[in-house]
């Protein structure tokens, strides 16, 4: 029986994007890797969607030659972790990674992430996880100078493990490997999109829409992923999916709720 840590591999851009084939790459010299992922890209399935509605189909595939145990899945990212921990894989992962996503999840786009929606599922069954993702949307994406840096923090978490309900948000700035200064822990930054739908007409004269917006950071702080990024760190956020307000609950009791 080996003893190599079981890495359960997913991700939101679909299971032959090069993201995820640069994952696998790492991944399989650092244990037992099973590869489960969604058939086509689901960018954007974070807030948790999962597929209750439809049926949901795993199929086993060779993407490319390797070692690793590959299945596709016509679910979200997270029914990808689901399915895999409970039909598919042969016992509970000791490592969960999401990834490596074309495009950034830095700040508030970890809310939207279906990178890192995949990555609190796991966390959610006990099992520590890592959301990855590099700076460039391109589908063409070089990520030569993203591998070390996996690696560095995937080792660490092999080694140390994570507190129960923490998962990490690792962004990778679209740099060579000499330009990368080296990896900040920090918070998540304040930030938004400031939306607008450009609103046209179909053939028929129906109205529809296409959503567009600009990201802003509101946060000045030296100690958040943004400034990291723009400072060519990579940057590791620790996140959680507790979400309870802590701080209000004494705040709240004193209101008259009777």
């Amino acid at each position: 029986m080996s003893k190599k840590p079981l890495i359960l591999i997913t991700n939101d851009d679909g299971i032959t994007a090069p993201g995820i084939r640069a994952l696998i790459e790492v991944m399989v010299n650092l244990g037992d890797v099973f590869v489960v992922a969604p058939d086509s890209p689901q960018s954007g399935m974070g807030g948790h969607a999962i597929t209750l509605d439809a049926m949901l189909f795993a199929q086993n595939v060779e993407i490319s030659k390797g070692p690793q145990k590959e299945f596709s899945c016509s679910g979200t990212p997270a029914d990808c972790v689901k399915i895999a921990i409970r039909e598919l894989l042969p016992r509970t992962p000791d490592l969960c990674v999401s990834g490596i996503n074309h495009g950034s999840n830095s700040a508030i786009n970890v809310i939207y992430s279906g990178t890192m929606s995949a990555a609190i599922e796991a966390g959610i069954e006990g099992i520590p996880a890592i959301g990855f993702s590099l700076l460039d949307y391109a589908w063409d994406a070089n990520f030569e100078a993203s591998k070390p840096y996996v690696k560095k923090v995937t080792e660490n978490v092999l080694k140390s493990g994570l507190p129960k309900g923490v998962v990490l948000n690792v962004n990778i700035p679209n740099a060579k490997s000499g330009d990368i200064k080296g990896i900040k822990i920090c918070r998540q930054a304040k930030s938004n999109w400031v939306e607008s739908f450009d609103k046209r007409k179909n053939p028929q004269g129906k109205d529809y829409y296409w959503l567009s917006g600009k990201f802003v950071n509101l946060d000045n702080g030296e100690d958040t992923d943004e400034w990291a990024l723009e400072n060519h760190y990579v940057s590791v956020v620790p996140v959680q999916f507790d979400l309870t307000a802590h701080h209000f609950i004494q705040q709240l009791n004193t209101w008259n709720l009777k």
